[in-house]
């Protein structure tokens, strides 16, 4: 979503197709034992609306590690 550009309403749909060309296609590849990280908010939500899988900060899987 690249920032506020993929929340703008006229920019939603343009985010989204970019996303399917290669980021969705890896994710939805992946097991589901697979930690997705992205630590952009944007990235984050882009990722959960185009896959419905959701993506971690850095600092939360680190966390729990812990």
């Amino acid at each position: 979503m690249a920032g506020s550009f993929g929340y703008e309403k006229e920019h939603y749909d343009l985010s989204m197709k970019i996303g399917a060309l290669k980021v969705f296609p890896a994710i939805e590849k992946a097991s589901q034992e697979v930690l997705i990280v992205a630590n952009g908010i944007s990235c984050r939500t882009q990722i959960e609306h185009g896959t419905k899988r959701k993506a971690q900060h850095l600092a939360e899987i680190l966390a729990a590690r812990l």
